[in-house]
Formats: C-alpha cells, sequence, structure tokens
C-alpha cells in the first residue's frame, strides 16, 4: 500500500527511470550492470503492464506469479533468481524513499540453480596456450598478460586495472584490487615475471606519457577488458584449435592446478580473493573429477575390457 500523504497511482515507468538513474550516478554501476538491470526490470514492467498492476496493488501473490510465469516461458533458476533480485532491490528503493510501505518480493526466493562445474584447461593445453612465437610488441604484451592471468589465477577486471605501482619484481608479487574494492598480494611465478619484465621494456615506447596501467593498447592507452577476450580468444584458435577459451578459464585452471597440487583449499581460497570458502569448493568437485579419471584409467577393476 502506498503511505496515506501520496493518494495518486504510483506511475511504474517514471520510478523505474528514477531507480536506473540512482544505479548510474549514486551506485556508479557499470554500464553492462545497467543494461542487465534495465532488461531484467524491463520484463517486470512488461507483467505488471499486460495485467494492468500498479505498484501499489503488488503483493508476494504477484510476485511469485510474475516468477512462474518467467520459469513457463524458460528462464533458469539462475536468471530467475537475478531477475527476483532486481524486482526485490528496485521495490526496496521505492520503500526507502516513501513511494510505498513494504517490499512485497523481499520473501519471494528462486529455486536454487544446480551449480554448474567451471570449464578447465588440462596443464598440457595451458602450456601449448602459453607458447607464443614472436617478439613483436603485441606478442610481448599477450604473453606476460596471459602469463600473469594464469600464474597469478587474476580475474579480467584485476588485470586491466593494474597499474605500474602495483608490480613489485624484486618481491616476484603484484598488487590486485578485486571485487568489493579489497586489495591482496599475490606471488607472480617466474615464467610470468619474465614475461612481465620483457613486456615492461617494450611498453616503455608504446605507452603515453603519465600512462599508469601496465597493460596498454597500441595507441598507448590502458587496454580494454574486451580487448583481452579477443585477443585470448585468437591465441586460442591458433595454439589449441577447436577449444574456446576465455580469460576466466584461466582463473579456473590455475584454481584447479593449484588444488590438484596442494588440496589447500584455504590458501587457494586465499589467493582467488573469495569471501566464503563455500565458493572455492567448486574447484573440489573438479579435483575429484580428475581422480576419478585417473582411476578409471588405472585401476584393474576399473578399465573397461577392449
Amino acid at each position: 500500500m502506498l503511505h496515506s500523504s501520496a493518494a495518486k497511482k504510483v506511475s511504474f515507468d517514471s520510478n523505474l527511470s528514477r531507480y536506473l538513474r540512482h544505479l548510474r550516478v549514486e551506485r556508479r554501476l557499470s554500464p553492462h550492470t545497467l543494461k542487465a538491470y534495465e532488461r531484467d526490470l524491463g520484463s517486470f514492467s512488461a507483467f505488471c503492464e499486460r495485467d494492468s498492476l500498479e505498484l501499489e496493488a503488488l503483493d508476494s501473490y504477484l510476485i511469485r506469479r510474475y516468477a512462474a510465469q518467467c520459469h513457463r516461458k524458460g528462464a533458469s533458476p539462475r536468471s530467475l533468481a537475478r531477475r527476483l533480485s532486481a524486482v526485490r532491490q528496485f521495490l526496496g528503493f521505492l520503500v526507502h524513499t516513501g513511494e510505498i510501505s513494504s517490499n512485497p518480493a523481499i520473501h519471494v526466493q528462486a529455486p536454487k540453480p544446480s551449480r554448474r562445474l567451471p570449464a578447465t584447461l588440462d596443464t598440457d593445453q595451458v602450456a601449448s596456450l602459453l607458447a607464443l612465437e614472436g617478439d613483436d610488441d603485441l606478442t610481448v604484451r599477450d604473453r606476460a598478460m596471459l602469463e600473469l592471468l594464469y600464474s597469478s589465477g587474476l580475474r579480467l577486471a584485476e588485470l586491466v586495472g593494474l597499474d605500474l605501482l602495483d608490480l613489485d619484481i624484486p618481491d616476484r608479487s603484484v598488487r590486485v584490487t578485486g571485487k568489493g574494492n579489497k586489495t591482496r598480494v599475490l606471488p607472480v611465478g617466474r615464467r610470468a615475471l619474465e614475461a612481465l619484465e620483457t613486456w615492461l621494456t617494450h611498453r616503455a615506447s608504446i605507452a603515453r606519457p603519465g600512462e599508469e596501467a601496465v597493460f596498454v593498447s597500441q595507441r598507448g592507452t590502458r587496454l580494454a577488458a574486451r580487448t583481452v577476450q579477443q585477443r585470448l580468444k585468437g591465441w586460442a584458435k591458433r595454439q589449441l584449435k577447436n577449444i574456446s577459451v576465455h580469460p576466466h578459464m584461466l582463473r579456473h585452471s590455475f584454481a584447479t592446478h593449484m588444488l590438484e597440487s596442494s588440496g589447500n583449499l584455504r590458501a587457494v581460497q586465499e589467493l582467488l580473493g573469495h569471501a566464503s570458502i563455500s565458493t572455492t569448493q567448486v574447484y573440489t568437485h573438479l579435483d575429484f573429477q580428475h581422480l576419478a579419471q585417473i582411476y578409471d584409467q588405472s585401476h584393474p577393476r576399473a578399465r573397461r575390457r577392449p
């Protein structure tokens, strides 16, 4: 229900525009995230418009009906959870600004999605991918980027956000700023360190004066995340033939190989910068798959007869 001081109906469109402006200006969300909110709330707006529902008439039953409709139209549990989260936050914003008195979406939960195991490369595939031939500027840069992604398990945003001051070559470490603006210091492997040192000599003649980014484009400015994705895709096509690779796959491979070798889940959690160890535990399933595969290939009672 509306507060008594607001007798007229609430305009869905005007409040939605105001909320999206709040996300853009005050919360400073990225254009990609804003687009996702706009798309998900657009779906909810269409549902309300089709049934001529006003915001003040919404209750938990109608929110569940919206969720059921999304499910019937093929929305996965993960997509449904994202849409309900967007609706919940939008209505919470309207409660905070005094447009409505309560949030009917607060207790409506989507079914839990099954956890998908991340795709990874094995050690031989990683070695093939990183064996880039050439000493031109772009190849030298790409070699350093890919070595660092795999060496230290960086996220794509962490890689492109690196500044020169974040590198400590003598200490063989790199400081990254991850999710929630949390910083962590990570070790850098020998191969990655050598690739970085070589790249820094090339970078000096490319980067624009005053540019702080470690990885720069041919124009001398900070490299865009999209460019890293495209370059990796091109190298994977050349080095690994038919295997599609994205930057996060190198992070998954780093975590899996670390866990296979050490068995130390806590250490892998710290290196990845996960706030909860439950996020890191997905790699234990990958580790078990690896062990099960070895078992099937090696145990005399497990091997299939030819």
